[in-house]
């Protein structure tokens, strides 16, 4: 062989290598930035999930209405103590029997 030749050959097999190199790096980042954007917008909905519920719960809330939990089962974060939903609506009962006596009273 002559000497052009066995150049040629080793720079072809460079140029191989070095352009598999570059592949394999394009598509190992463009991998990992995929994984990161599919654990980006996971943890999105996640938090928005959450921010749904927080604000349902918040409704419920301030209508007066008592949640035991949250839809896959656990306490929501903020609950109240059932104990005091119950208090509370003894209390709301007492005064509005007090209320109806004095109307009755009146009438």
């Amino acid at each position: 062989m002559s000497k052009p030749a066995v150049h040629s050959f080793f720079v072809g097999r460079a140029l191989a290598e070095g352009l598999y190199e570059q592949i394999e790096n394009l598509l190992s980042g463009g991998l990992s930035d995929l994984g990161k954007f599919d654990a980006e917008q996971r943890e999105r909905l996640r938090e928005f999930a959450a921010e749904v519920m927080r604000r349902a719960q918040e409704e419920e809330m301030s209508r007066g209405i008592a949640t035991s939990g949250t839809v896959d089962g656990t306490a929501p974060a903020g609950s109240v103590d059932l104990q005091e939903i119950i208090d509370d609506l003894r209390a709301e009962i007492a005064e509005l029997r007090s209320e109806l006596q004095l109307y009755r009273n009146r009438a």
